[in-house]
């Protein structure tokens, strides 16, 4: 044991923050506690030790100067033996004792001596003992921290750990040690009654922030005493440590990919405690299932960096993802003879470029392989298995690190396809994923600008449907007329009070003007009436009566009702109408979407097909089956008969779901349900300028007029739109066609989800449209 004493930072030696006290009072009063409870041996040792320590009980400040306790090493040594762990080395065991506020040393084991004052090899890395200024602020941190914890019970949220970094002199490796520093031999004095705190005054210092100027004058250091010790022991958490920054390289995506694995590998080299041993790791890559080649994700990869050096990167890449995905094992490479050449033909290009040893691990995340981890060395060397199992707890995060180089291939895929044509769904992500991949391959340093490939799909069956709101627009001007109609009387109102009161020309010109706008809006709005009187009603009446209330502070509580609702963004009372049709609107766009969302496994499950909602003021939707958006499942007529029979069931649920929310709804709404029935292929492509897909050719421009007009067909001779609430409507052109979706009808009234009745109906002719028929049924609601 070493009694010399040192100071961790000598500049400060005698820079006190606080007052302090030498003391064994808080050591003995813990000791006393335990022998409390303490039997057997431990009783017996406890009693030994306080015997010793008698002496102090009645005297506390025997211990106020330093040489006092410097003299009394028996003391000491009881210390370290009471709080050390019996078998411990102290030539190994990095422990000392220092002041309440550590600084200086006064009783230590040698390791820790002989480790902390090993200057030359020492690197620190913590703000502790950077700079003097840094070490008085973790200092004051400190002190805070301790009188929060032992007078308030305020623990600290945040810690953040103070490491010392040793660098090995033989591996030139960075070993890590973190300072704990027990503060349980430690009281606090108070000279003045504390001050109420509440946790929000101190959040800050609490959750690890640095800024200790609020708290110091609420608690300035002079009301405070410090008695007792601190121990202080250094951990080794090398491993720890690094295995913390591979989890940092997983935890910064926008850092450079290189970079990340540059780190992780560091990582690896430090926890392998060997300079000779190397390490490389290679993500696997797939485009649509197969192996993609991208040197910036593989460029950490030694085999990669060898193939390339003989111009070979990407077939050898290909050739050990195929044969080692087949079957991932770990191989052992000891040495690279003529024979494993000739067995492993990849090993002849590590030998190449000087590589004498070499091990493929496989890196798994969830169950799928994502990756390889290479151990290599320019010597022949034996894989020791101690080496590799302190590798154990890395491989988890390198396999995260290698799915994160995955995902971020995929983004950048979906990326181009995002920026290129729009959001796709899995139906047709392998057409945007090829053209894509075709597009990113080819070198465009030279930037000249390359046309991407369209993307057509031939002969697929389109199915239209579109779930409306009722008299929508009626509904939205009713309740615009009901909202201004309000404001506007609420304005004479307060006109004509002004008036009395305060008369003037001004008031009965804009009484005459809100008269006016009162009439138009009893009889219909169009949207430039709207905006000329929220015009009126914003800046002339607004302004004057804003303007005449600064002038007159007593007519504020008459002014200001009238201020306070228009000048309330869409949530005032001047919005109250149209909020509960907003609100009534929006209730039946999430239900239907929702319900979408959903209920399209269902319908990817029967085929793949693609399916895309249009927002209006209910929701439309397109889907487009064949065989050309699935090419390696072979299509049939069955799917489109149950992707039909979907489609009507889908219109019952959806209708049902949106009479249900009928008694919940602000403003009622109703909804109606549309049905387009097209039995002939049709071919689309991706319209790049649009972003979405669109029909191709004149005959099949034709299918996308039609399907635009029908929504507000009339049945003819009748006057009656077509599309009414509680009924299905679905419009064709053969016979064909009805027959088919009878039998779907039939079906569906015998499970009792229709009504029997089936309304076969002649519609009016429409702009270049004529022989449209339809077939409407009633949804059985009481089922």
């Amino acid at each position: 044991m070493q009694t010399t004493p040192f100071y961790i930072n000598s500049t400060l030696a005698h820079s006190e923050p606080v007052e302090t006290t030498l003391s064994f009072k808080p050591f003995i009063s813990h000791l006393q506690k335990l022998q409390e409870n303490a039997t057997g041996i431990k009783a017996r040792f406890y009693q030994y030790v306080l015997t010793h320590f008698q002496p102090y009980i009645n005297s506390p400040m025997a211990c106020e100067t330093d040489s006092n306790v410097e003299c009394d090493q028996v003391a000491l040594d009881l210390i370290f033996g009471t709080l050390s762990p019996v078998v411990c080395d102290e030539n190994n065991y990095l422990w000392a004792l220092s002041t309440p506020v550590p600084n200086k040393v006064f009783y230590s084991t040698s390791a820790f001596y002989n480790f902390v004052n090993r200057k030359k090899e020492i690197e620190v890395e913590s703000v502790v003992l950077t700079s003097n200024e840094q070490f008085k602020k973790q200092q004051l941190a400190y002190i805070y921290r301790f009188i929060l914890k032992h007078l308030y019970d305020f623990a600290p949220v945040l810690h953040d750990p103070v490491y010392y970094i040793y660098t090995d002199g033989e591996t030139g490796l960075s070993r890590y040690y973190n300072i704990h520093v027990n503060t349980d031999f430690i009281k606090v004095e108070v000279k003045q009654e504390l001050p109420e705190l509440t946790f929000e005054m101190v959040e800050n210092l609490l959750h690890g922030d640095d800024s200790l100027d609020a708290i110091t004058e609420i608690l300035p250091l002079s009301w405070f005493k410090f008695e007792g010790f601190s121990v202080i022991t250094l951990e080794d958490v090398t491993e720890r440590h690094a295995i913390e920054d591979i989890r940092e390289a997983i935890s910064s995506p926008h850092e450079d990919e290189r970079e990340l694995y540059k780190q992780a590998i560091h990582s690896l080299n430090i926890l392998a405690e060997s300079n000779d041993v190397q390490f490389g790791l290679l993500p696997f890559l797939k485009l649509n299932g197969e192996p993609v080649f991208d040197y910036t994700s593989c460029s950490q990869s030694i085999l990669i960096q060898s193939a390339k050096k003989l111009g070979m990167a990407e077939s050898v890449f290909h050739q050990i993802v195929k044969q080692y995905e087949a079957k991932p094992k770990v191989v052992f490479f000891n040495s690279i003879s003529e024979g494993k050449q000739q067995k492993y033909p990849f090993l002849k290009v590590l030998k190449q470029t000087g590589i004498q040893s070499y091990a493929v691990i496989p890196v798994f995340y969830n169950k799928h392989i994502a990756g390889i981890m290479e151990v290599y060395a320019e010597r022949e060397l034996v894989f020791y298995e101690n080496m590799l199992s302190r590798l154990e707890f890395a491989i988890p995060l390198i396999a995260q690190l290698l799915q994160n180089s995955i995902e971020h291939f995929n983004a950048r895929i979906d990326e181009v396809i995002k920026d290129k044509f729009t959001s796709l769904q899995p139906a047709v992500q392998w057409k945007f994923n090829e053209t894509a991949w075709e597009w990113l391959r080819i070198p465009h340093n030279d930037g000249s600008k390359i046309k991407i490939s369209n993307i057509v799909f031939n002969d697929v069956y389109p199915l239209y449907g579109a779930i409306d709101i009722r008299n929508s627009t009626v509904e939205r001007n009713q309740a615009l007329q009901q909202d201004l109609r309000t404001v506007i009387k609420l304005l004479l109102k307060v006109l004509l009070t002004l008036d009395e009161q305060y008369p003037n020309l001004l008031w009965q010109t804009l009484f005459q003007k809100a008269n006016e706008w009162l009439q138009i809006v009893d009889n219909f709005v169009n949207s430039s009436d709207e905006m000329l009187i929220n015009e009126f009603l914003e800046n002339e009446a607004g302004k004057a009566l804003s303007t005449f209330r600064q002038e007159h502070p007593e007519s504020a509580a008459l002014v200001s009702r009238f201020l306070n609702m228009i000048a309330q963004d869409c949530e005032g009372p001047a919005f109250t109408q149209r909020n509960r049709l907003e609100v009534s609107m929006q209730m039946i766009n999430s239900a239907v979407n929702g319900y979408f969302e959903k209920a399209q496994e269902q319908l990817q499950s029967l085929y793949p097909c693609y399916f895309e909602k249009i927002r209006t003021d209910g929701v439309e939707y397109d889907i487009y089956v064949g065989q050309a958006i699935a090419p390696k499942k072979p299509f049939s007529a069955d799917y489109l008969k149950q992707i039909r029979m979907w489609q009507l069931t889908s219109m019952i649920e959806v209708s049902c779901l949106t009479h249900t929310l009928l008694e919940h709804m602000p403003a009622a709404l109703q909804t109606t349900q549309l049905i387009f029935i097209h039995s002939a292929p049709i071919d689309i492509s991706f319209r790049n300028d649009e972003r979405r897909f669109d029909v191709e050719g004149a005959y099949n421009i034709r299918y996308e007029v039609i399907k635009k007009r029908i929504d507000k067909v009339l049945v003819r001779d009748t006057g009656e739109r077509l599309t009414q609430p509680g009924k299905i409507a679905l419009v064709y052109f053969t016979e064909i066609e009805a027959h088919e979706h009878i039998g779907y009808i039939e079906q569906l009234q015998k499970q009792n989800k229709l009504l029997p009745e089936v309304e076969h109906l002649e519609l009016e002719e429409l702009q270049g449209v004529i022989g449209l028929k339809a077939l409407r049924v009633s949804i059985n609601f009481e089922n």
